[in-house]
């Protein structure tokens, strides 16, 4: 399942990056067209860096799968699947409101089928297993959707608000998440 996962994702990345456009120019304001895309490429890049670490360092925590936690981590990577393409719409209108939503709509998504993966997972392991140890109350995991819910609500008021909600989530993840590994050592 880890191999898997880790090769949709790679695979995922790498559509991303071959949907990235050369500027038409060789001059510095040529890029002035491509920094919506670079901007949006660079926000899912760090999100798939973010789920495929977490994904990672949660299976290394866990015995055993059951068909249940297959099915789930498919979800999971459906959702994860879609990145790219609400990235490349995001971008390509630069911001624009419905697909800056949408974008917002498939991480949020993701986020709880992320929850729902490390749920069965727990479930099969018990509240005494180091995964269920490392994650403790996982505020980090429960503080997400609300802020992902946050900034699809407040991108119809305001896109860069809402997309200021994405990056925040970002960030709050991308400070390195230790607790797994700290209990596993």
């Amino acid at each position: 399942m880890e191999a898997f996962s880790d090769g949709v994702i790679a695979i995922l990345i790498t559509i991303m990056v071959l949907e990235l456009k050369v500027p038409d120019g060789t001059d510095w304001a040529d890029l002035q067209h491509v920094l919506p895309r670079l901007f949006t490429y660079l926000l899912s890049f760090v999100y798939l860096g973010i789920y495929w670490n977490n994904h990672h360092h949660m299976l290394q925590a866990t015995d055993h799968v059951s068909g249940g936690v297959l099915w789930a981590n498919l979800h999971l990577l459906f959702w994860l699947s879609l990145v790219p393409f609400t990235t490349d719409w995001m971008g390509e209108h630069h911001w624009a409101t419905v697909p800056t939503a949408v974008y917002g709509i498939t991480l949020l998504a993701a986020a709880i089928a992320y929850y729902v993966l490390q749920t069965l997972i727990l479930r099969g392991h018990g509240p005494d297993s180091v995964l269920a140890r490392a994650l403790g109350r996982d505020w980090k995991g429960k503080l997400s959707p609300v802020l992902y819910l946050a900034g699809i609500a407040t991108t119809f008021i305001d896109r860069w608000i809402g997309i200021g909600f994405y990056i925040l989530v970002a960030v709050v993840w991308f400070v390195p998440d230790r607790r797994v590994e700290r209990v596993m050592s």
